[in-house]
């Protein structure tokens, strides 16, 4: 079988993970976070996606990127272009879109923008604010003096969770180095940038999934998040940090396919979030 074309270069490189299980299926793509890359979701689909064709895409802040992506695209204009279907087989917008952290940032600021034409969407540990003056100097310090923390779970959860802590801890700080300041300043100014997002014209119904032990993303902003758009849940995790598809897959997927039933996107899948 002829697998379907790959998405444009300049919007992600992208891939079809799970083919369609029959005419009309609906179609998800899945999008990591910053410094991180599409094995994030291996665990997640080892359990299969029922009734959908799935994609992933490598983007152009991966892990392996540096940070020269700042100065080379507009990361919410990649996002847009993969979540609206240019470059794929069938051209159409995806029906779900799940991102990640960074990539969920993206994908909400283009969402009150109004640039998305997407069914149902899945915000997984997602940073948001509703009052700039949350801002403060405490919290911009831990944000830049903890951010290493951040790969480094990601690296625990991973095959180097073998290996020595402190050993892991350095390996995390070189990730973090490797995404660099300018990629740190990327995901800090779409945080900055959250208060202002015009959410109450959001009508795509939203899931937001995050993991209790979160040590990034803190769940008032999730809470946050909920009650300021106006077709929104809330999914959370417990025993997780901020890799919920990582760390407990049958969780997440539990709580996606409950969402995504729910929108009647699959109509055979059993509602099971509560």
């Amino acid at each position: 079988m002829t697998a379907p074309p790959a998405l444009r270069p300049e919007t992600g490189t992208g891939r079809c993970r799970q083919r369609s299980t029959g005419p009309g299926a609906p179609r998800m793509l899945l999008l990591h976070g910053l410094g991180s890359s599409p094995a994030a979701w291996d665990r997640y689909l080892a359990g299969g996606v029922p009734g959908y064709e799935v994609w992933d895409a490598t983007l152009p802040w991966h892990g392996l990127a540096g940070s020269a992506w700042t100065r080379r695209c507009d990361p919410g204009r990649v996002v847009a272009d993969l979540a609206n279907g240019r470059g794929t087989d069938a051209g159409q917008p995806f029906d779900v879109v799940v991102a990640h952290s960074y990539a969920a940032g993206l994908l909400l600021s283009a969402l009150a923008a109004g640039l998305l034409r997407i069914g149902a969407a899945v915000l997984v540990s997602p940073f948001y604010r509703a009052d700039p003056g949350s801002f403060d100097w405490p919290t911009i310090s831990a944000a830049l003096n903890d951010f290493h923390l951040v790969f480094v779970e990601a690296l625990r959860l991973s095959r180097i969770s073998r290996f020595p802590a402190g050993r892991q801890e350095r390996l995390g700080r070189q990730l973090r180095n490797r995404v660099g300041p300018y990629g740190w300043m990327s995901f800090f100014q779409l945080y900055l940038d959250s208060p202002f997002l015009a959410l109450d014209g959001v009508r795509t119904p939203v899931l937001v999934v995050r993991g209790d032990d979160d040590i990034a993303s803190p769940l008032e902003d999730s809470r946050q998040l909920v009650r300021a758009l106006p077709d929104a849940r809330l999914a959370r995790v417990a025993e997780c940090g901020h890799f919920p598809m990582v760390e407990r897959p049958e969780q997440f997927a539990l709580a996606v396919g409950g969402f995504l039933a729910s929108q009647k996107l699959a109509p055979h899948l059993k509602p099971e979030l509560t």
